[in-house]
């Protein structure tokens, strides 16, 4: 009897997916540039970000080098505490850093001074409580 095959994407291979396209997007690197050194088309990089083809041990590693990250780049965030709302968050966060104006903002904030970076912080921090409802979280960030 053989094995069906899987229809669905595996939330672990579309997280590690997004987490290989943020952090090549956020290097500007292209999909047929990182194909090119891994051996690959820039069709499998393609399915490898969507999470429709699960990435071997040895790929990740090679990608790995290629995005200078330590493999558990792709897995920071997943389970971290056990909680899936934080992961869900997580994934939300990765995938915005995906996306056009996520490097555009990364990018922009990178050539902030620290000062400046926890000042921009502290001013999203209000106005996410504040869209959320909740005046009190505002209160310590005075």
């Amino acid at each position: 009897m053989a094995n069906p095959i899987p229809t669905e994407i595996h939330p672990v291979d579309l997280f590690v997916g997004q987490r290989i396209r943020a952090q090549r997007r956020l290097l500007r690197i292209s999909q047929e540039q990182m194909a090119r050194q891994l051996g690959l088309t820039f069709q499998q990089v393609q399915k490898y970000e969507r999470g429709a083809n699960r990435v071997s041990a040895s790929k990740l590693f090679d990608i790995s080098q290629i995005l200078g990250v330590p493999i558990s780049f792709f897995f920071d965030g997943l389970e971290g505490s056990g909680a899936a709302s934080k992961s869900a968050e997580h994934l939300g966060a990765v995938l915005f850093q995906a996306s056009e104006e996520g490097v555009e903002l990364l990018s922009a904030l990178a050539r902030l001074s620290p000062s400046a970076r926890r000042h921009l912080l502290k001013f999203c921090q209000i106005i996410g409580a504040e869209l959320a409802g909740a005046p009190q979280a505002v209160e310590g960030l005075g």
